[in-house]
């Protein structure tokens, strides 16, 4: 995918009503500490347009990137993230919720999980909730630039497990330093989603 144009078109709160978008969409999902914006400035070739946070659990809305204007990517709230209050974790889980099942245009969802720890609680909930709104979820592993080459495939392998994935599910481990597993990430969304 060569990124031509980029723009953060939307962005929904709590309160905000989903927009009505003609173009495809694919979700990115995780943990408040998992690295979802290095991997969104990653996949869109840019240094800092997804805010990478020192205070994880930031992103408190729905964000939507058109890009080339043929395709969203939409970055969903982080969860998890001890020091929000219960009450507004409700709401967050509420605002996901609500795009997952309204949204008309919503192709893929990833789910990334930090490949250095088995799933959380919290990522199995995700993980069920995403499958369970009707979408099989792409997993991608994280931080593979921390680990030792020789452990990926132990570290995939507790994910896999942990999360109990569907069998045939796609796990890409992605790491943010080389930017390994951008091209795969690219080649599902072009294949899957836009039937390149």
């Amino acid at each position: 995918m060569v990124i031509r144009s980029l723009n953060l078109e939307t962005v929904c709160g709590i309160t905000s009503s989903l927009p009505d978008n003609l173009y495809p969409e694919i979700a990115f999902a995780g943990k408040s500490n998992v690295g979802k914006s290095s991997l969104i400035n990653g996949l869109m070739n840019r240094k800092s347009f997804a805010r990478i946070s020192a205070t994880p659990g930031k992103t408190q809305t729905i964000n939507f990137y058109n890009i080339n204007e043929e395709i969203y990517l939409v970055d969903l709230p982080g969860y998890g993230y001890a020091k929000v209050s219960e009450k507004e974790k409700i709401q967050w889980g509420k605002l996901i919720e609500r795009y997952l099942q309204n949204s008309k245009q919503l192709r893929a969802v990833f789910l990334l999980i930090d490949i250095r720890h088995a799933p959380s609680a919290n990522d199995k909930t995700m993980y069920e909730w995403i499958a369970a709104n009707g979408y099989r979820p792409v997993i991608i592993a994280t931080k593979l630039d921390k680990i030792k080459r020789s452990q990926k495939d132990k570290q995939l392998k507790l994910i896999r497990e942990g999360l109990s994935v569907l069998p045939g599910t796609v796990i890409i481990p992605f790491s943010s330093v080389s930017k390994q597993g951008r091209d795969e990430i690219w080649s599902y969304v072009e294949e899957e989603v836009l039937g390149v």
